[in-house]
Order: structure tokens, then C-alpha cells, then sequence
């Protein structure tokens, strides 16, 4: 931290608490703040700047993030022990604060060099997958794709970044409608199509809920020489389907090592927006240096997709303003409602998140947590709502509708059409992702300091007072552009990726 860095961020005029850089001792004056510490403030927590009556409103970003479950005293610590959550009315004003986007012009946008492929879809990497429709199948894919990572077989294949399996628990024993069965079947299908595969070969057991042939026929997808499907009980058991499928796979590959990056404009970029083990500085430095990116991004023409639902809870209303319609912001209201409803019917509450981590980093509500994640989205129009792996065909900034269970949240975006994932992390998170790069930001140097193998970006920095949220966020997108054209990120040079997809399971286990 700089030597001229105050001890604590304030973050609006009209806050009852400041938020602590560096742990602070009892009996320690708060320059500015006219108070004194009253006990030992860790990292990132919260000091009560002025009196706060119990029930009262505990406000930072100039918003709730909770209320006073006691008497609180200027200079107090003010966490889970003095601050609880509690449902409110949210005034959700549609549309009332749209801007015009400052759009680039074309000539003049950033590019980044990607593969064009024959839908005209732009991807970032260049993997061949393959899918399973059941758990069933998951091992048979695992041997399959061992086949070639552990041998020689893509040594003449410099161009293809790997031969990778995406495994799952469910696609049997569930109903063969409802939300559960159409999240499986759309996540499927978006990642069939996705333009970070050269080649794709989807496995199933045979038997299963999940029918390979009803996915093709919903969802019209057409067998060619890179995608392929075959089941082990129509191919003769585990060894010959492992060894018909060594043999498909293989004749893809010289027309997946013979593609070519070219130069495309950024607007082919969709980046999954994402946050995991955050702290109390997330929605401080990460997250806003984030979203500025996406607004540098949305103004080149791409399009960043912001998701968790009960991570945006208690924050909703902020994005319902930048609605570019009411039916959008009406949509994103939905889900709300639907989360309300779902985590009633399972008896838990929206405000079981924040994790025993995000409260160890400072973050006391889920109200306080939301505030600091939908940071990320920037400060651009809310374009669209999605369903969740429901393809986006809107460019800018839009909304997919996702657990806060990160692999299950990415897993859907990637399916929406993500070619590209940032990820920030407070706390630490290890997160990769295949077929799209991941790049993790830091909220906090300490963190980035003892992690660096994992962290892409320190934004640290701007708790540190070196550097801006807008400097930073310049940074981020630049190297959005550097991963997008080939660049490892951390978690890719590390492995990541081959057990982070998750599709979201709703639904009886029949």
C-alpha cells in the first residue's frame, strides 16, 4: 500500500461506514472521519462513522446493505455480530436512467486475432470436445480423451489446443421436461456449437432421459465430419466405442490444425463476467475495474454477460434503471421472483450467500455482496435477459439467469455463447476454464502477492492508491484482447479446465 494511502475507503458522501485498508488497532483516530476505533478492525471490514439506532439502515455505496440488529457507536466494527439482512421494497424505476453508448467507430475499434469458423461464429481457442448426454458415459469420455493427451497423438498438431472431456452427474433418472431437462439440453447444444471447438463428439450410454437423437432434432443440429455422436450400447461396449471414437477424433485433426487465426474485430468478443471467493474489496477494485473493461468492451461492439442471480439480490434495482426496455427489466425481475420462490420451496434464503469465506473477507449481507458483484456489468444499457445457456443474440451488456455456484454459473455462460471468461477473486479462487480462457483479476495485493501463480491482474493496486479503477480497467481490456489471440492465461498454464462444467441441476432425482 502506498505510504500516503489513508487507512480507510470511503466510498460515498451519504455511507455510515468507511471500510478499513489495512487492519486498524482499537483507539485509532480515523482521519476525516471524526471518530476512533473501538475494537481491532481487520482488512476490508467495516467502521461505523457515525451513531447507528438498532433497526436502523446500515448504507455503503450510498445503499442498504443492512440494518442495525443493536445500538451501534461511532467507531464500532460493524459485521455479522451487529448487522443482519432483511427484505425490503425495491423501487425498480425501468428505464429510467438509460444513456447513450459511446460507441467507437468502426474504423477505429480494437481487434484481436481469432478463428472465423464456418458460421461465422469467432472463437478465442481451438479444442476438440467431447460431450456426454449421460454420467453414464463419462468415463468411456475420459478414456477417450486421455487417449490423446497422454500419448504422442497431437504432436503433429501443434494448432489444436487439446482433446478435452466434459463430463457430467446428471441426464438419467430426471423428468424429460421441465427446467431441468431444457438447462441440460441447451447447455449441450451451446456447447455443440460452440466456436472454440474445431470438432466435437457427443457420447451417450444408450438408454438414458437425455436421447442424443432429441437433442439434434430439438434443437436442429446436423452430423458432419466435426460433429459426431455414437452411444456404447450401439457401439459394442466400453473398449470399441473408446476405439471408434480414437478414430473419429482423429481424422478431424488435420482440418482442425489446418485453421488459421485472422484478425476480427473486438466486437466477436463475449466475455463471461464472474466473481468467486470474493472479500470486501471486490466490489472496491476488481469488480469496478471489471466493468469498466465491459464498458471499453461494449463500446467496441462486444458484449459482456453478467450472471449469478442471488448475487445480484439486494442490487437489482440498479440494473432494472439501465434497462433498455421495461420488458427487459421485467424479465431480470422474473428471476428474482423465481429465485425467491425456489429457495422457499427448499427452505433455504437468499440470504444464505455470502460463504464463511466472502464474511471472513468483510462482506456481511448478501445485499452488501450483490452491490460489489453487479460492479462488474459497468455502466452501459442492460441489452437482454437470458435463460440460463440460452444463446445471447444481443451484443452490449446483458443478464444470464445462473446459481451463484461458480462452475455452474460459467458453465451456462459458455454456453450462452462466452468465448472468453474474467473471473475476480478476493479470497482466492483457482477457477479454469475450457474451451474458453479464464483470467483472473485480484481485488487485493496481499492475495495477488501469495497467489501469483493463479492471478492474471493485480487490482489491488487501486486499494493501494497506485493506480485508478479506469487505468486498471484499460489494463483488463487489453488483456482480454492478448487472451482472446492466444496469450495462455494463469489457469490454462496451469491445466485448468477439464472438471469445471457443471450444468445447473434443477429438478427431482427421479
Amino acid at each position: 500500500m502506498s505510504d500516503t494511502a489513508p487507512l480507510t475507503i470511503r466510498l460515498n458522501a451519504n455511507d455510515n461506514v468507511v471500510v478499513a485498508r489495512t487492519e486498524i488497532l482499537p483507539n485509532t483516530s480515523i482521519p476525516g472521519e471524526n471518530v476512533s476505533t473501538l475494537a481491532p478492525i481487520p482488512r476490508g471490514h467495516k467502521i461505523a462513522t457515525g451513531a447507528i439506532p438498532k433497526g436502523e439502515l446500515v448504507r455503503k455505496y450510498d445503499q442498504i446493505i443492512g440494518f442495525a440488529m443493536e445500538n451501534i457507536a461511532p467507531g464500532d466494527h460493524i459485521h455479522t455480530h451487529n448487522c443482519e439482512f432483511r427484505m425490503f421494497e425495491r423501487d425498480y424505476a425501468y428505464s429510467t436512467e438509460m444513456s447513450e453508448t459511446p460507441f467507437v467507430p468502426e474504423a477505429e475499434r480494437r481487434t484481436f486475432e481469432g478463428y472465423r469458423r464456418k458460421t461465422g461464429k469467432v472463437g478465442t481457442r481451438n479444442h476438440i470436445g467431447i460431450l456426454t448426454s449421460v454420467n453414464c458415459s463419462a468415463t468411456v469420455a475420459r478414456y477417450i480423451a486421455d487417449t490423446f493427451n497422454r500419448t504422442d497423438r497431437l504432436g503433429d498438431y501443434g494448432n489444436i489446443d487439446g482433446v478435452s472431456a466434459f463430463v457430467h452427474a446428471t441426464g438419467c433418472g430426471m423428468a424429460d421436461s421441465g427446467e431441468g431437462y431444457e438447462n441440460l439440453q441447451r447447455t449441450l447444444w451451446g456447447y455443440a456449437q460452440h466456436p472454440n471447438f474445431a470438432g466435437v463428439l457427443i457420447v451417450g450410454l444408450g438408454c438414458e432421459v437425455n436421447q442424443i437423437p432429441f437433442l439434434l432434432d430439438a434443437y436442429g443440429l446436423e452430423l458432419n465430419d466435426t460433429f459426431q455422436t455414437m452411444t456404447i450400447q450401439e457401439s459394442g461396449g466400453t473398449r470399441k466405442t473408446v476405439d471408434e471414437a480414437v478414430e473419429r477424433i482423429a481424422s478431424m485433426l488435420p482440418a482442425a490444425n489446418n485453421v488459421k487465426r485472422e484478425t476480427v474485430p473486438a466486437s466477436e468478443l463475449t466475455v463471461a463476467l464472474q466473481c468467486g471467493g470474493s472479500d470486501a474489496y471486490s466490489g472496491i477494485t476488481a469488480n469496478p475495474a471489471l466493468g469498466n473493461a465491459v464498458d471499453r468492451l461494449v463500446a467496441n461492439g462486444g458484449t459482456g454477460i453478467l450472471s449469478e442471480t442471488p448475487e445480484i439480490y439486494g442490487a437489482e434495482h440498479l440494473l432494472t434503471r439501465r434497462a433498455v426496455s421495461q420488458e427487459v427489466g421485467e424479465k431480470l425481475i422474473e428471476r428474482i421472483r423465481w429465485w425467491e420462490d425456489y429457495t422457499a420451496r427448499n427452505h433455504g434464503s437468499m440470504d444464505n450467500n455470502p460463504s464463511p469465506g466472502n464474511k471472513a473477507g468483510g462482506l456481511t449481507t448478501i445485499l452488501e455482496k450483490s452491490l460489489g458483484a453487479a460492479a462488474k456489468g459497468g455502466t452501459t444499457n442492460l441489452a437482454g435477459v437470458y435463460k440460463y445457456a440460452e444463446p445471447v443474440d444481443t451484443k452490449g451488456f446483458v443478464f444470464m439467469d445462473s446459481p451463484g455456484f461458480d462452475p455452474a454459473s460459467i458453465t451456462g455462460q459458455v454456453a450462452s455463447g462466452a468465448n472468453l471468461v474474467c473471473f475476480t477473486t478476493g479470497r482466492g479462487s483457482v477457477y479454469g476454464c475450457k474451451p474458453s480462457p479464464s483470467i483472473k483479476l485480484s481485488t487485493n495485493t496481499p492475495m495477488y502477492q501469495r497467489m501469483s501463480d493463479d492471478m492474471d491482474i493485480n487490482c489491488g493496486v487501486i486499494a493501494d492508491g497506485d493506480a485508478t479503477v479506469q487505468e486498471v480497467g484499460a489494463q483488463i481490456f487489453d488483456y482480454f484482447l492478448d487472451i482472446a489471440s492466444g496469450q495462455e492465461s494463469k489457469s490454462e498454464a496451469l491445466g485448468f479446465g477439464d472438471n469445471e462444467f457443471i450444468p445447473w441441476q434443477i429438478g427431482a432425482v427421479m
